[in-house]
């Protein structure tokens, strides 16, 4: 084997390697990727920002109940036309048409009033809405 074959082999292999970690959020892959990650003891999106569930979303839910002017306030966290779902993350289709990630059977959602990426100011309003727990 020739030198630079000996050298740019394992160059080779590593980037290669690391190019396969890359893979996920905003991936075009087809593994499914996770939209959120645990921040702080709950899920959090891309942005930092805290992630919750609605009490009347149901187990297992095939689509949201929070619509219209519910959703103005708890935008649901979206699912984009090749995002795919995944282990414990599915996507339900919303009254609109629209994708909404679920996780655990619970469609996700922000709140309008958390302004900066760690606020978790939803939990418990009206007793119905919840920080989304990993």
């Amino acid at each position: 084997m020739n030198t630079l074959v000996k050298v740019a082999l394992p160059v080779l292999t590593v980037l290669l390697g690391a190019c396969g970690g890359m893979q996920g959020y905003g991936s075009s892959s087809t593994q499914a990727a996770a939209p959120a990650a645990p921040r702080g003891g709950v899920l959090a999106n891309a942005s930092g920002m805290t992630l919750y569930t609605l009490d009347r979303d149901p187990a297992n839910a095939t689509k949201s109940t929070c619509n219209g002017p519910c959703a103005t306030n708890w935008p649901p966290l979206m699912a984009t036309a090749t995002d795919k779902a995944g282990g414990e993350w599915a996507i339900v289709t919303r009254d609109d048409g629209g994708r909404q990630w679920a996780y655990k059977g619970k469609p996700l959602y922000l709140w309008a009033k958390d302004s900066k990426p760690g606020d978790a100011t939803g939990e418990g309003v009206n007793g119905v809405w919840h920080t989304a727990k990993p």
